[in-house]
């Protein structure tokens, strides 16, 4: 009989095929004595055979209750115990990265009784109702098909009845009146209960975590992307870690070098009293990585050195997830990050020059597309005007199209041959058609990490994040500048992704710093790293 689950301990980075590159790079953590909540890894055999048979494949479940056994008898606590529960998360993982394609379900264990137990134990009441809150809602959505927009129709209702700004400003009574207002729509929706059996919780998250390897997103990405539609998705079982317990509390992510540029040094955001979806949702904006390092010197000290350990280990720019649980910090990912075309030759030459990689790995590291994309125009500043507003630069280059606000009309036009900006407050994965339809993507909030930066960033289309001076009206398909200017959907807009700066109307081009390079070898000040490493795996190819 097939073998369908690997504790964390017992896998590696060689293994992705079979553990998918989160399940592998968490065994690989596990083995190199980082900081791992406990945990283990569903195959990606076992999710073909469910995707074949359409139902659980003989004898996984058992493994699952085995391995769970272990995690238990670690912890010293029961999934689900009333009186001081264990919780776990379930997250997606396939062998190549997918950011937000497919599913996750955190806090599976909570429920009614649970719950309370939480409460005590943890001495914060607003924690646990705000970890069941989270639960009802990913499991709602995720395992029992209701429409994400009920609940965050539910949730903004609150936050304008109580006048506050975001969740963190609801209090404990508010979050267990919006678990009941949560548990109300799936029954209406539904005709269904919310499971308050853990184990039931566990059993379903894991098949609708199967069944999201063929949801429309995760299609569409792959045929993007090019990856077979038949490796599968394993499925990561892990002890949750809260970064929702209080201002010593928080979660990040951090990359070992900047993906938009490749320069050294420690690039991230963090984000305090939240869960690590928060951080990549971009809901509230976060704070430079930095910062920690006055919030927790020592937490911020072990991050670096294990960041360090992970990008020597894996001779890469690696991306980091990581949680900081009253001030210990647990590391729950990592993965060779994405990057944009102008870091992965100056990374490629940088890690040459420190002898991590030969010149020849250097060289397979970059490719024809990248080189082309450092070739294309960028726009002429000086002749620009100024900008309408500043963002982050997220990912370089310069594009112009006609402001549009959702992703269904960035197709539309998009099919009928027009160039448009995908304007959103921040993007959701649901966002990916346009995304793709468009020339570049433009967000009021979330930063480097947030999910607009990265998936713009894996395709090479320009982005501009955190443009907070800017108010985005949805539904009145419209922003508004802070000078009062009202910029309405269909206004053409140049976005600028290597300064992070956006304009009114069409700007001029000129030749990139690459393109002046080649033709009459100059390098630009400001430009020296990605020109002498496309310079140098040029002469290496000769």
């Amino acid at each position: 009989m097939a073998r369908y689950v690997y504790d964390f301990t017992e896998g590696g980075r060689d293994m992705a095929g079979l553990l998918g590159g989160k399940g592998a790079n968490l065994a690989e953590m596990t083995r190199l004595g980082l900081p791992v909540p406990p945990g283990f890894t569903i195959t990606t055999e076992a999710c073909r055979a469910f995707l074949d048979s359409g139902g659980e494949p003989p004898g996984m479940w058992e493994e699952v209750s085995s391995h769970l056994s272990a995690v238990e008898a670690a912890a010293g606590r029961l999934l689900g115990q009333p009186d001081d529960p264990l919780l776990l998360s379930v997250r997606s993982g396939a062998r190549f990265s997918m950011p937000g394609m497919m599913e996750t379900i955190l806090d599976i264990g909570l429920n009614d009784e649970s719950v309370l137990g939480l409460a005590k134990v943890s001495g914060s009441e607003r924690f646990a109702w705000d970890s069941y809150r989270r639960l009802v809602q990913m499991f709602g959505t995720t395992v029992m098909g209701v429409d994400a927009s009920h609940f965050e129709r539910a949730i903004a209702l609150l936050k304008d009845v109580r006048a506050v700004p975001d969740d963190v400003h609801l209090d404990a009574g508010d979050l267990a009146q919006l678990v009941e207002t949560y548990k109300n729509l799936i029954h209406l929706e539904t005709g269904e209960y919310f499971p308050q059996s853990p184990a039931e919780q566990l059993r379903r998250a894991v098949l609708a975590v199967f069944q999201s390897w063929n949801g429309e997103r995760a299609r569409l990405y792959r045929r993007r992307e090019h990856i077979p539609d038949d490796l599968g998705t394993a499925v990561n079982v892990q002890r949750m870690v809260f970064g929702n317990l209080g201002p010593d509390s928080g979660s990040g992510v951090a990359f070992t070098r900047d993906p938009a540029t490749g320069r050294p040094g420690l690039y991230g955001d963090y984000l305090a009293n939240a869960q690590g979806e928060d951080v990549v949702a971009g809901i509230r904006n976060t704070i430079p990585l930095d910062e920690l390092g006055h919030l927790n010197p020592d937490a911020f000290a072990r991050l670096r050195a294990h960041m360090e350990t992970l990008e020597r280990h894996y001779r890469d720019l690696c991306d980091i997830e990581f949680t900081v649980e009253r001030g210990t910090l647990w590391m729950l990912q990592t993965r060779v990050g994405k990057r944009t075309a102008e870091a992965a030759f100056a990374i490629a030459a940088a890690l040459a020059d420190e002898g991590l990689i030969t010149p020849d790995d250097g060289l397979a590291r970059v490719n024809g597309e990248s080189l082309a994309r450092l070739m294309f125009p960028r726009f002429d500043v000086s002749a620009s005007g100024d900008p309408l507003a500043h963002g982050i630069p997220a990912s370089p280059g310069a594009a112009v199209g006609a402001a549009v606000f959702d992703s269904a009309e960035a197709v539309r036009r998009a099919a009928a041959g027009e160039k448009v900006v995908l304007v959103r407050q921040e993007t959701t994965p649901d966002d990916l058609p346009g995304m793709i339809a468009a020339q570049a993507v433009l967000t009021s909030r979330g930063g480097k990490t947030s999910h607009a930066a990265v998936v713009a960033r894996g395709m090479g289309k320009v982005c501009v994040c955190g443009a907070e001076e800017l108010s985005v009206d949805l539904g009145g398909r419209r922003f508004t500048t802070p000078d009062g200017t009202v910029v309405e959907e269909g206004t053409v807009l140049s976005v600028d992704g290597t300064a992070g700066a956006v304009y009114a109307g069409p700007v001029a081009l000129v030749d990139s710093a690459v393109m002046r390079f080649l033709e009459d070898g100059r390098a630009d000040e400001g430009a020296a790293g990605v020109v002498d490493g496309v310079a140098r795996a040029l002469r290496r190819a000769d």
